[in-house]
């Protein structure tokens, strides 16, 4: 194997030393861990440098420095200086509470608690206590802290179980074995005892690859390959203890590379970790998701079962007559349940014709595994690598056959009260090649007997002629398949003894040959895996998270493409893309699995060729695609092709994807189609492409280790995905796009206010409003309608967003927000300026006495105008505003009253305090002039009346789908004509649905495929450290398991 290469082959200045208890020697990254931004001491520096990083700030920032300089800026010091300071203020402030919440998040990981040998005895530590070199005792169903090497267990043959669906998304359990040269060391004394070193590769990144040497004092050396090592971010299953000693912490754990993790409590609320990409939220289109813990709840259970031609389960009240529509019909989702259907038993004990079918269909699936059964009282638990085993063997329990013993050559099951013995002769091991495993037993009753489980296509090719039941079996196979369920074909064959004696001589000869071994084994198989009887099938749920199927519909209707990246098998994924409706029974497929660059640029020419014409566009197809594939695919002489194939699919499948791989999707998407990606995933092996999308959203899962520190977005469940963009998503592009145009508008209308009076005064340089005026323009008198716009606007209700889910579009599309959109915007502030300066300098073209001999001035002019910019803004903002509430009408009334009250007592501050000397006095003077309020009523009309008739023109001659809702949504419309309006709104919803329809194309037989495939329930443990067979035969559950290790009651818990 690829890791058994010498350490001197390595890179020599990344070879880890670590001496073993010697603590002082050892000098590494700590285990402590930190996400956070900020510290104390590196806040103000680090953000100051951030924030002047922008270029508006920047901008912003010079121009303060500027109006420091005397007679450089007609404008006051403070007058950029103030917004400046504020928004900073506010801005830090955000950052601090973000980044307060990073420090609680890895306060969580880092205070968790694990047992350490310290000064020869258990210490209880935290996580950031532990140290490369310290030696680790982990108990079942605990995470481990970092990587280590494992060097003892409870379980035979020193091995222990892993679940890594955390890194590498596989829902089947990992074994790893201590090496012989450290099984036996399990006290304090023994480990305290230890001496020498371990030899080992730099921290890297690949998850399934380690080097290393285990040098002990006055023994050989040990080579350690990946099979000893238990990487940080997985879980201990199945397994009472281990004992492995630190390689790697913190930062420097593989898990860690590009990434973090940590603890998150079930139930919990959506949370948005940034406050910076909410209007991205409203213009994805690319979806990526992972499946294990995001689509599914990886719990299998067992559903439906056909036995002799009769299915049983929750839907056994069909006829097979219904059952035959249905295996035609589109994909069916049943609520999830566990398997219940009382006929069954009721055949088995009352002598109904297929009785002894029942009962070998359950002995089969009672005998044929590879579980381990464990009492805990009066209770067995089962221990299985394969989940799907796991279902089976529970499920048979529910039904009354159940496996209560396992020894090195036998197991026992108990059927309704009776106990059965089988001896295991031989274990034909289960294979991706192979697609089944099979034992041969010696029954109770002394005969010979073969049973087999696996792929329905594996398994009737292999049946006798005098099988039965197979045309109906295989219906209720396409009816399992079209809910989405994992099947198994189950089958048996009796054998003679001269018949297995020939075939044992055979295979002790095959298990002994050097090379091949493996293939020699399954060519031996083959030999006796013959002349079936088929018994009936399986049907095993992968229980899909609450409302996935709903709202991946949803999410297509809205024009957003998903693409599914995962780590589990292609079969059990393309089940589950079924069982999701992602991919429908009417889609043609494109299945890439080829193992070379050569074949794959040609497999991906010769698609992309008979697309001919609609290669890019979309098209009512499926594409899916392995790992090993991937690697060709993403070539940098086939990666366009492969991307171009790819977009013209409406359904990417990529399946056995290393967590790099997952990101280089990603990556490509972002880098070369210029649409919003999005990433969603709760494990650590979906952090990559959470941190390269331009939204990540991490789920909440129940496996404890989660990606959503990385996240921008935390989620509980897949389904809140569909609130979160369609309603929280279009809301806020609603509301950024329409605060953000509001906010040039109003600065646009003031600023080039002073432009015009640069025509009237020679361009001297004089400014037309006060100073502080100018500053508290932003600041303080229409700073509120922006607020309110950008918190309380709503384009339509929740109600409505989700029943019309095309009206994402809108916002996806970027038609609220372009350089259209912007250019008319600043164009209307453009007409508002002049209207704004050129009728009040109309009005007061000639010089007028005021009361008390008072005469007019600039200023005189400046307030007149400034007051209807006040007005003229904010009633703007009401025109923009669609949903009106007591926050709209406090922000535009309060906005023009906050200005009315602040110039009236200005113009009395001086001299008391001593600024703006020009405007004492100017309320008396501006208040009661005639013109003032004539122009208060006439100039804010006359511009916001040209606004009206734009606005009645478009939504008359060019209405949307937006419109035609938000006039059904009106209490009046659906008072007087409701039915009328609901008609209209959904003719439009299908005029917008189908403006840009997949294509349908004719496609090549050769090329595409349709037949909807039948995915075997297998996730079983391929090419492990020790096989299968070696694994089971070492247990006998009829002793009582003693724990090997003698741990002191009195163990000192110190932190």
């Amino acid at each position: 194997m690829g890791w058994q290469q010498s350490l001197q082959e390595s890179d020599a200045s990344k070879v880890r030393t670590i001496y073993l208890n010697e603590p002082l020697r050892n000098s590494f990254c700590k285990n402590c861990i930190s996400t956070a931004k900020y510290s104390i001491w590196s806040f103000l520096p680090r953000y100051l440098y951030l924030q002047f990083s922008k270029a508006a700030n920047a901008f912003f920032l010079f121009i303060t420095i500027l109006q420091q300089i005397p007679d450089v800026s007609p404008t006051g010091k403070y007058t950029t200086l103030l917004p400046l300071v504020i928004i900073l203020m506010v801005s830090g402030i955000k950052e601090i509470v973000e980044d307060y919440k990073r420090h609680m998040a890895d306060k969580l990981v880092n205070t968790k608690t694990v047992i350490v040998l310290r000064e020869n005895t258990w210490k209880t530590i935290m996580w950031k206590e532990v140290n490369v070199g310290d030696i680790v005792k982990a108990s079942n169903g605990q995470f481990l802290p970092a990587d280590m090497v494992l060097i003892s267990s409870s379980e035979p043959q020193v091995t222990c179980y892993v679940a890594t669906s955390n890194l590498d998304g596989e829902t089947n359990l990992k074994i790893r074995q201590a090496l012989s040269e450290t099984s036996e060391m399990q006290t304090e004394k023994q480990l305290s005892s230890l001496s020498g070193k371990i030899e080992c590769e730099g921290p890297n990144r690949h998850f399934n690859t380690f080097v290393g040497t285990l040098y002990l004092n006055d023994k050989s050396p040990v080579p350690i390959g990946p099979d000893q090592v238990l990487l940080r971010g997985t879980q201990l299953k199945n397994t009472q203890w281990i004992l492995g000693i630190v390689v790697y912490t913190g930062f420097e754990t593989k898990f860690m590379q590009d990434e973090d993790m940590h603890y998150r409590r079930n139930d919990v609320y959506a949370m948005a970790r940034t406050s910076n990409l909410n209007e991205e939220l409203g213009q994805v289109k690319y979806l990526f998701s992972d499946k294990t813990g995001t689509l599914t709840c990886n719990i299998m259970t067992f559903k439906k079962c056909t036995i002799a031609g009769i299915i049983y389960g929750n839907q056994s009240e069909k006829s097979d007559t219904d059952i035959r529509k249905l295996s035609l019909s589109p994909s069916v989702i049943t609520d999830s349940c566990e398997f219940n259907d009382p006929r069954l038993l009721y055949n088995f004990e009352n002598g109904h014709p297929t009785k002894d079918y029942i009962k070998e269909f359950l002995t089969l699936l009672c005998v044929c595994h590879t579980v381990v059964p464990e009492r805990d009282g009066n209770n067995i638990i089962y221990q299985a690598s394969s989940p799907d085993e796991a279902a089976l063997v529970k499920g048979m329990k529910n039904l009354g056959f159940v496996f209560t013993a396992r020894t090195p050559t036998s197991v026992t099951i108990e059927v309704m009260g009776e106990n059965f013995t089988f001896e295991i002769l031989n274990i034909l091991e289960f294979s991706s090649n192979r697609k089944r495993m099979s034992v041969i037993v010696r029954t109770p009753t002394g005969n010979l007997r073969l049973y087999c489980k696996g792929a329905d296509t594996v398994i009737y090719e292999r049946l006798s002629e005098d099988s039965h039941f197979m045309k109906e079996t295989l219906t209720h196979l396409e009816y399992f398949a079209k809910e989405g369920l994992r099947t198994l074909c189950v089958a048996y064959a009796d054998l003679s003894e001269e018949e297995y004696q020939q075939w044992l001589t055979q295979y002790r000869k095959a298990s002994t040959v050097i090379q091949n071994r493996m293939q020699s084994l399954e060519e031996c198989y083959e030999y006796i895996e013959k002349k079936f009887l088929l018994l009936g099938a399986t049907a095993i749920e992968d229980r899909l998270q609450a409302r996935v199927p709903e709202t991946i519909t949803t999410l297509l209707k809205a024009n957003i493409r998903i693409w599914v990246l995962t780590g589990d098998k292609q079969e059990t994924a393309i089940n589950i893309a079924y069982s999701c409706k992602l991919i429908s029974a009417h889609m043609f497929r494109i299945q890439l699995n080829l193992n070379s660059l050569e074949a794959t640029q040609q497999a991906i020419t010769r698609h992309c060729e008979a697309l001919g014409t609609q290669l890019s566009k979309e098209n009512d197809l499926a594409l899916i695609i392995d790992g090993e594939t991937l690697k060709y695919a993403l070539h940098s002489e086939i990666k366009r092709s492969f991307l171009n194939l790819a977009l013209s699919c409406r359904a990417v499948l990529c399946c056995r994807l290393s967590p790099l791989q997952k990101a280089e999707i990603v990556d490509l998407v972002k880098k070369h189609v210029g649409a919003i990606t999005l990433a969603i995933g709760d494990g650590a092996n979906d952090v990559g492409m959470i941190q390269m999308a331009h939204v990540g959203v991490g789920i909440s899962g129940n496996e404890g280790m989660l990606a959503t520190n990385n996240s921008d977005y935390a989620i509980a469940q897949f389904s809140y995905l569909e609130k979160l963009l369609l309603v929280h998503g279009a809301w806020n592009h609603f509301r950024v796009t329409k605060c953000i145009l509001y906010c040039f508008y109003k600065n646009v209308v003031l600023y080039v206010i002073e432009l015009w009076f640069a025509f009237v005064n020679g361009f001297s340089g004089q400014i037309i409003f006060e100073h502080w005026c100018i500053s508290l323009y932003n600041v303080l008198f229409t700073s509120l309608p922006p607020f309110s716009l950008g918190i309380f606007e709503q384009c339509c209700s929740q109600k409505s967003l989700l029943a019309y889910p095309q009206l994402y579009k809108i916002s996806q599309a970027g038609n609220t927000f372009n350089t259209k959109v912007f250019w008319f915007q600043c164009l209307n502030a453009l007409i508002h300026s002049f209207i704004l300066f050129w009728m009040p300098m109309k009005m007061l073209e000639h010089d007028m006495v005021l009361q008390g001999g008072y005469t007019t001035d600039y200023l005189f002019l400046g307030n007149f105008i400034y007051t209807y910019v006040v007005v003229t803004v904010c009633l703007k903002a009401g025109l923009e505003t669609q949903s009106w509430n007591k926050f709209s009408h406090i922000a535009i009334w309060g906005s023009i009253i906050i200005w009315l009250v602040f110039f009236a007592i200005y113009s009395f501050v001086w001299p008391t305090i001593p600024i703006a000397p020009e405007m004492a006095g100017q309320v008396k003077m501006v208040l009661v002039c005639p013109y003032f309020w004539l122009g208060f009523f006439i100039v804010p009309i006359v511009c916001l009346t040209l606004n009206l008739i734009w606005k009645s023109i478009r939504n008359t001659c060019k209405r949307t789908l937006l419109e035609e809702v938000r006039e059904m949504e009106s209490s009046r419309a659906q008072r007087f004509h409701p039915t009328i309006f609901r008609k209209r709104v959904e003719a439009k919803k299908v005029q917008m649905f189908f403006a840009t329809p997949p294509h349908e194309v004719v496609l090549q037989s050769e090329s595409f495929d349709q037949s909807i495939p039948r995915g075997y329930a297998f996730s079983q443990v391929e090419q492990a450290v020790i096989t299968q067979e070696e694994l089971i035969r070492s247990y006998n559950t009829t002793k009582s398991k003693q724990d090997k290790v003698t741990m002191d009651s009195s163990h000192s818990r110190q932190k």
